[in-house]
């Protein structure tokens, strides 16, 4: 198996996955809605998604806006270079890699 398919097959594993956790299992979490997110967002209680981006290692398959700890965490999953699915939590703030 080539390296190519072999990160393609691990991509598409990640979003599938992703996809089963749903909007339910999001929200029991205490993560917010595309619309509240948007709202934290311009309020500045959080950074966009795409000014964290380049300091996450990897490519992000999918990403939410949570609140964990008195804040609000991106809870952010990232396909590695080693073709690896790992999920990371990113201060919504600074943009800090604060877990995993």
């Amino acid at each position: 198996m080539s390296k190519h398919f072999t990160t393609i097959l691990s991509l598409a594993t990640a979003l599938v996955l992703a996809g089963l956790g749903g909007i339910d299992t999001a929200r029991a979490q205490g993560c917010l809605s595309q619309g509240e997110a948007r709202q934290a967002v311009q309020s500045g209680e959080a950074v966009s998604l795409s000014q964290i981006r380049g300091g996450i290692p990897g490519e992000v398959v999918s990403a939410q806006l949570c609140r964990a700890g008195g804040g609000l965490v991106y809870v952010v999953s990232v396909l590695g270079h080693d073709g690896g699915v790992k999920r990371l939590q990113v201060d919504a703030r600074s943009g800090a890699i604060s877990g995993n």
